[in-house]
C-alpha cells in the first residue's frame, strides 16, 4: 500500500512538471491598438492628405493651362493639333508621376506596417519565453484559430500593455 502511494505521488509530480503553459492573444486587437501602428497610420494620413492637395493643385494648374491652350488654339487653328498633342503628352506624364508617387507612398506605408507586425511577433515570442509559456496562440476575427480559450489564458491586454510600454521608452 505504501509503495502504491509513493508511485501515485511520483506520477503526480512527474505529470505536474510536464504541464504546458498555454495562452492566446487576439492578433487584431494587439496590432490595431499598438501605439506604434496608430502613429504610423496618423503620419501616413498626413502624408496622403498633402499628396492629394498637391495632386489637386497640379490638376488645377493643368486645367488652367488647357483653357489657355484652347484659347490660343482657336486663334491659330493651324497650331491647334500641335498644342493639344503637347497637352496630352503632358497629361500622361503628370498622371504617371502621380501614380508613381502614390505607389511609393503606399509601399512605404506597407513596409512600415510589416515591420510593426514583425516587431509584435518577436515581442510575443520573447514574452512567452520570459514568462514560461509553451505556446502563445494567435487568433482574430478573420482567422479564428482559437475557437475557445479560458479568460485567464487570454493575454491580449497584458501583451498590448507591455508592448505599448516598451514602445513609449
Amino acid at each position: 500500500m505504501k509503495n502504491i502511494f509513493y508511485l501515485v505521488l511520483v506520477a503526480l509530480v512527474i505529470t505536474s512538471c510536464n504541464q504546458q503553459k498555454i495562452g492566446y492573444i487576439d492578433n487584431g486587437i494587439v496590432i490595431n491598438d499598438f501605439q506604434e501602428k496608430i502613429d504610423i497610420e496618423t503620419k501616413f494620413q498626413i502624408k496622403d492628405e498633402a499628396f492629394k492637395k498637391r495632386a489637386d493643385s497640379i490638376g488645377q494648374a493643368f486645367q488652367a493651362e488647357v483653357k489657355e491652350a484652347q484659347t490660343v488654339a482657336r486663334k491659330t487653328p493651324q497650331k491647334a493639333q500641335e498644342i493639344m498633342g503637347g497637352l496630352q503628352q503632358k497629361q500622361q506624364r503628370l498622371q504617371q508621376q502621380m501614380q508613381i508617387e502614390q505607389q511609393a507612398l503606399t509601399q512605404e506605408f506597407q513596409t512600415q506596417i510589416d515591420t510593426v507586425i514583425v516587431k509584435v511577433k518577436d515581442f510575443v515570442k520573447d514574452y512567452g519565453k520570459k514568462n514560461g509559456y509553451t505556446f502563445i496562440l494567435g487568433t482574430s476575427d478573420a482567422a479564428a484559430s482559437v475557437l475557445y480559450g479560458a479568460e485567464e489564458n487570454d493575454l491580449t491586454q497584458t501583451v498590448l500593455e507591455a508592448l505599448n510600454a516598451e514602445y513609449k521608452k
